[in-house]
């Protein structure tokens, strides 16, 4: 019996290795699995931004193939009769008729709505954070450009994809939304008429507008994005994963935890943690509740009409900028309009031709797989800062509005406070920065020459108190130093190299600290 058993396992086994061994020979299974699945990844809470971005990507499809199961992109009018008493009676588009009901009738529709919703938001806000922490950090540098435009294509396409999926509902604010764009369209000389009768199928808002959208939305945005996210994973395990400066980390190698089995536990945990908070989200704050705005007439604007928030810097530039309007050969331009469609892609583009800049400018033609310290790169630093600043002065301009309601200002006092803040507050906080950098790396020089301060003040021989000071231990020193510092930082102790910097590293600093500690003396405070 024992003999017949152990003789049906080994012939169950060879079948699964001939099966393994076909599978093998013609797809590589055996070969990648083993290439990839040891793969190391760094272990830095940063990295999980990235990972945020791609669980969020999830949830919008999972929720999105179930709201396309019960809505219907139509704007043929339908009279409403539903749950939702308000509303019965009132003619409205097909579009908006099934929002209501998804919120209403469909059992866990508007969890799933909202869900969707804030999914969108956040995901849009985890890709722009993930990508000034590459920003920040230098890691778009060589060989890894493509990548960052990859990331940068997959953020420019999500505004736009948000922009849609915002308008589907036919409601009053997504409707006003659209107006703003179609007054862009116009904008533009010459063409402006053609682009909006072809965008919305003849005069706004015509009847084409929600199934274009729908269909851009769900099939065609959504599958390049996903094409973009598979070739952007794909090529940061090709080149594989950058990681900050340390003991025992250079640019050959990566230390950190392999794929299989730590880190897919741990990325699949996270994974759970991401939907939990986004569920609980929905569940506990509302958005978009579009029975409150009602359908979408064109003889009708939404009061306090705010797009969400990651468009809410291209209505600023509308609305900040003043009405200006010339005529040129028989043709009028809107500059009002005008000159911010313009400004709008403008702004996102430099994010996205950054990398070329920055290695044209400098002449760095170099690999690099070890991150910068953003303190360490102020020039670097303190652009994203001003970017930054351009793009929450013109959120802030968006909602002027609002920001007047509030506060109890006049609307022209903040109008005109963001208009001289777009020029002022961006070249301020370069200076600022700039200058909060160079002085965090003299802080960091005096902690490698002299030490950590200990709060001890002792007593020498000959009188004089100094404060007892404690070294660095060498992994500390090393993470401070494993780096190329500005040359105009640096005095005529270091030596120069290439690319305009200087490089000091952790046997010089050390060297130079002995030299400045007075023999038989304890370390001075600066």
């Amino acid at each position: 019996m024992t003999t017949t058993r152990e003789a049906s396992n080994t012939q169950e086994a060879s079948k699964g290795e001939r099966v393994a061994d076909w599978l093998d020979g013609r797809l590589g299974i055996h070969t990648l699995g083993r290439k990839y699945l040891r793969k190391v990844f760094p272990d830095h809470w940063s990295f999980l931004l990235g990972e945020i971005c791609l669980y969020s990507f999830v949830v919008l499809i999972l929720t999105g193939v179930y709201l396309t199961l019960f809505f219907h992109p139509s704007m043929n009018e339908v009279t409403y009769h539903g749950s939702y008493v308000p509303l019965n009676g009132v003619r409205m588009s097909e579009a908006y008729a099934s929002t209501l009901d998804i919120s209403f009738d469909v059992r866990g529709g508007l969890l799933i709505r909202q869900l969707h919703h804030w999914a969108a938001l956040i995901f849009v806000a985890a890709m722009l954070t993930h990508m000034m922490r590459h920003f920040f950090t230098g890691s778009f540098r060589k060989p890894r450009e493509l990548n960052w435009v990859f990331g940068w294509t997959l953020l420019f396409l999500g505004l736009f994809e948000g922009l849609m999926g915002y308008s589907l509902p036919d409601d009053l604010l997504s409707g006003t939304g659209l107006r703003f764009v179609n007054g862009a369209l116009l904008s533009v000389p010459i063409v402006g008429t053609y682009l909006s009768m072809f965008l919305f199928g003849g005069e706004f808002p015509g009847h084409d507008i929600v199934p274009r959208f729908y269909s851009l939305h769900v099939l065609l945005i959504p599958g390049v994005m996903a094409a973009l996210v598979v070739v952007h994973i794909l090529l940061v395990v090709y080149h594989k994963h950058t990681q900050f400066a340390g003991p025992g980390k250079t640019e050959r190698n990566v230390v950190g935890t392999p794929f299989m089995p730590v880190y897919l536990a741990k990325a699949g945990g996270f994974f759970f943690l991401v939907f939990g908070g986004l569920t609980l989200i929905a569940a506990v704050a509302a958005i978009n509740p579009v029975w409150v705005y009602g359908p979408f007439r064109p003889d009708q604007v939404s009061t306090g009409a705010q797009p969400d928030w990651y468009l809410g810097f291209a209505e600023g530039l509308v609305r900040v900028m003043p009405g200006w309007e010339i005529t040129l050969w028989g043709h009028t331009l809107v500059l009002g309009v005008l000159i911010p469609v313009v400004v709008f892609p403008l702004l996102l583009v430099f994010i996205g031709v950054y990398p070329f800049l920055e290695s044209r400018l400098t002449g760095d033609k170099r690999e690099h797989h070890l991150l910068d310290r953003p303190r360490n790169r102020p020039t670097r630093t303190a652009i994203g800062a001003a970017w930054i600043s351009v793009y929450l002065i013109l959120l802030a301009g968006g909602g002027n509005d609002i920001v007047a309601t509030r506060l109890h200002l006049s609307i022209n006092t903040v109008t005109w406070t963001v208009r001289i803040a777009v020029f002022v507050l961006p070249a301020v906080v370069f200076v600022a920065t700039r200058r909060i950098c160079l002085g965090l790396q003299l802080r960091d020089r005096e902690l490698v020459l002299h030490g950590r301060e200990t709060g001890l003040i002792k007593r020498l021989p000959h009188g004089e108190y100094v404060e007892v000071h404690q070294p660095l231990d060498q992994a500390r020193l090393h993470t401070l130093t494993a780096h190329e510092r500005p040359g105009e930082l640096v005095g005529g102790e270091a030596h120069p190299d290439r690319a305009g910097t200087d490089h000091v590293g952790p046997d010089q600093l050390s060297l130079d600290r002995r030299r400045r500690t007075p023999s038989g003396r304890g370390p001075r405070s600066s």
